[in-house]
């Protein structure tokens, strides 16, 4: 079952290639300034607030689905980043967040091969 909390969480695409994970999450409706990215020990952190419009005098709602307040998003990392290179772009409602490896992680991944 779906909470409030669930309808205001951003929806996201995690992926990683050999040097960086991507992160980009659904935002649709949101101000840059109503966005905040923070990495919290081996976590990716999204926080916002999304406004609830100014009501209109004399309009009447007959149905209200959006959702409005805060939210708050901590992502696991599979790995250490490189936090002096992530770079966070925001456009058209979809944050995109680029985390480099560190180079440590980068070394010390190796492939197994299968016999």
């Amino acid at each position: 079952m779906e909470t409030e909390t669930d309808f205001l969480s951003p929806r996201i695409d995690l992926a990683e290639t050999d040097k960086e994970i991507t992160v980009t999450a659904e935002m649709p409706g949101l101000d840059e300034k109503d966005i905040e990215v923070s990495l919290e020990r081996d976590h990716l952190v999204v926080r916002g607030h999304k406004q609830a419009e100014k009501e209109e005098k004399g309009k009447h709602i007959y149905r209200a689905e959006r959702s409005y307040g805060a939210f708050h998003r901590a992502i696991p990392l599979p790995c250490e980043i490189d936090d002096k290179k992530v770079k966070a772009v925001y456009k058209k409602g979809l944050l995109t967040i680029r985390l480099p490896k560190s180079p440590d992680a980068i070394r010390h991944h190796k492939r197994v091969e299968i016999h």
